[in-house]
């Protein structure tokens, strides 16, 4: 399930980039997200890339999984490729783009999951919250630097 969101923030790029690079803050203001362990990645060759395990909840259903991130300040990007969990694949890709005063945040992903029972009624849920996160983002930025 391939899925594009975008949206004018009032932040400059390079602060939208670190608060979606801050993976280890994810708890304390995404919807749904229970816990993030976020270490180095062995495979990393000097690159700026984590192994980083995510635990969503959903009513009474909990899920982790853990997505290869690699975060690239020069082309202000972050690419996440999930390497575990329920997922047959997951890809997504943050870029941020000067526009105006503020940035043009672009996210964009492309799932599915494993289990055909469970993604009938799970992928929906889970392409719809795509939205409320990347206002999230939003919101945390205002927080962060005013609006």
């Amino acid at each position: 399930m391939k899925r594009f969101f975008e949206r004018h923030v009032p932040h400059l790029p390079q602060r939208m980039f670190d608060i979606v690079a801050d993976l280890e803050d994810y708890p304390r203001f995404i919807p749904n997200c229970r816990a993030m362990d976020v270490r180095a990645d062995p495979a990393a060759n000097g690159k700026d890339v984590k192994l980083a395990r995510m635990t969503l909840f959903f009513g009474p259903i909990t899920q982790a999984y853990t997505s290869r991130v690699t975060r690239d300040r020069e082309a202000l990007t972050i690419r996440a490729k999930a390497v575990d969990g329920p997922f047959s694949y997951l890809d997504s890709v943050w870029s941020f783009e000067p526009e105006g005063q503020g940035t043009r945040v672009r996210f964009e992903i492309d799932f599915k999951i494993s289990n055909p029972l469970i993604a009938a009624v799970a992928e929906p849920a889970f392409a719809a919250k795509q939205e409320e996160i990347m206002r999230a983002f939003s919101d945390e930025a205002d927080r962060r630097y005013g609006d």
